[in-house]
């Protein structure tokens, strides 16, 4: 496989000589994201195995949590007042998913186990957004 100059990627990306030491940690932004996106993941999976009268909640948690994620990622890709914007809905959705949670699991219609780790994970996004939307990240 050919290798590129080294001159092509400024550092020097595709030599062995590159380290770690070259990539940085994630942005405050991104980080909040990643930790949303999870969070989705682990509250649709609890929630598709929802049925009976309880599965408008469930389906409201699928809506809930996926907002959070997207919002948070769209945030990023913003500047000023619009991102703020992104993520004030992306903290009112996370607040919502954990409530749609915590119904869920009060009726015994979803796993305890891992509803409270996407309640974790809902809480640890809800810290970093909050710093996000008053200038703390």
């Amino acid at each position: 496989m050919p290798r590129l100059d080294s001159t092509v990627c400024g550092m020097g990306m595709n030599t062995t000589e590159v380290t770690m030491e070259h990539i940085t940690t994630p942005s405050p932004k991104l980080a909040a994201a990643a930790i949303a996106q999870r969070a989705a993941e682990v509250s649709i999976e609890l929630a598709t195995t929802v049925r009976g009268p309880l599965k408008p909640v469930a389906d409201q948690l699928i809506r809930a949590a996926s907002s959070v994620a997207l919002n948070l990622a769209e945030g990023a890709g913003h500047i000023g007042g619009s991102r703020k914007h992104h993520w004030r809905i992306a903290y009112g959705s996370a607040l919502e998913s954990s409530s749609a949670l915590g119904l869920l699991q009060a009726a015994g219609k979803i796993n305890h186990q891992r509803a409270s780790e996407a309640e974790a994970l809902l809480d640890r996004c809800r810290a970093m957004t909050w710093r996000l939307i008053h200038g703390g990240g």
